[in-house]
């Protein structure tokens, strides 16, 4: 049995995720009213896995998160609105350390709750087995790297340079992967000649955000695509959540586009989906592909294609990733050309286009 413990101030939410837990199965659960009770029944339940919603009384979600990070860590799933407001919390939570999040439904919830109750409890699986100290020491490098980082001068984000022919690298995400994107893009040279875009799982709400914060971290220009995009040399391209982002050719130049979902792909933004329209308007050799932290195994096949018809493909390494399911599919797979831990990509990817 997995000891859930739900942290949720509304009584509404409690008895709906409640229930679908219960009618998984495999749950023992608790629940706390506010991030004080919360506090206490991680040091009394020690529950497997938290639900902790992001607003709640007497200690709001980010600080008890912050709390149980530092004095019993435990994998935690944040319970985020679907507001901008929402989306930059989650985002900093991602940061401190929470395994995942779920986006409360809009509207009728009682009414969506049973719709997403597959994905929460897989989400919720999942992060259970996560191996927490690995995944908190990633999130206590970055934090120390932002603190201990001495501030550069202001230079504009200008498109790269063009040397020595062009191509493309694509990167698919998604447990644990605005954290992987930081370290990611945070570290590339301000000179990196090929565009690069991103296919994170995250709903509409949540990449404009993403994006942004991205754009503020990076030497790198990052923007997310809502509509026909070229590509520039140098430029970050995020793909927006409820949409699968394609690759096109108009008029000699490559361009990303939001295109509606596909039923075929279960998950969204598609990574196959995005590999595989990369792989019809450029070479294989000139493209690189870059499999992160993520459930599931979206963008192992079609990376696993673009390995055979010879690009270059890495997999982050078990030893980083939060959840190696994406990244493991694709080695079992005999799809990556190397396998690596998060903080070595950015080197090698700066090293395939020296």
């Amino acid at each position: 049995m997995i000891r859930l413990l739900i942290a949720e101030d509304s009584a509404l939410m409690r008895k709906l995720l409640g229930n679908i837990f219960k009618a998984a199965g495999d749950f023992e659960i608790a629940v706390a009213r506010d991030g004080l009770e919360a506090l206490e029944q991680v040091t009394s339940f020690r529950p497997d896995v938290v639900t902790l919603d992001i607003n709640m009384p007497k200690l709001d979600g980010l600080a008890c998160l912050d709390r149980i990070m530092l004095e019993h860590p435990v994998p935690v799933v944040m319970v985020s609105a679907l507001t901008e407001d929402g989306a930059d919390e989650t985002l900093t939570a991602l940061e401190i350390g929470a395994v995942d999040f779920i986006a409360k439904p809009e509207g009728a919830v009682s009414l969506h709750m049973e719709r997403l109750a597959d994905d929460l409890v897989a989400k919720v699986r999942a992060a259970a087995a996560v191996q927490l100290p690995r995944t908190r020491r990633l999130a206590e490098r970055m934090r120390l790297r932002r603190a201990n980082a001495v501030p550069a001068p202001a230079m504009p984000k200008a498109a790269a340079p063009q040397r020595g022919g062009s191509g493309l690298v694509v990167v698919g995400t998604s447990t644990g992967g605005p954290p992987a994107l930081d370290i990611l893009l945070r570290n590339l040279p301000q000179t990196f000649q090929w565009p690069i875009v991103v296919a994170q799982h995250m709903p509409a709400a949540f990449t404009g955000p993403l994006a942004r914060r991205l754009d503020r971290l990076s030497p790198l220009a990052v923007s997310e695509v809502g509509g026909p995009t070229p590509l520039l040399p140098g430029g970050v391209y995020i793909a927006r959540g409820g949409t699968d982002m394609v690759i096109a050719m108009r008029g000699g130049q490559l361009v990303a586009n939001a295109a509606p979902m596909q039923e075929d792909y279960l998950w969204h933004p598609s990574v196959d989906r995005l590999v595989r329209s990369a792989c019809q308007h450029v070479p294989a050799a000139q493209l690189l592909g870059v499999l992160l932290t993520g459930m599931g195994s979206d963008g192992a096949a079609a990376m696993a294609e673009l390995c055979e018809r010879g690009g270059y493909t890495i997999a982050e390494a078990r030893d980083t990733a939060v959840v190696w399911g994406m990244p493991g599919e694709l080695v079992g797979r005999g799809g990556a050309s190397e396998t690596l831990p998060i903080d070595d990509i950015p080197r090698r990817l700066a090293e395939l286009l020296a």
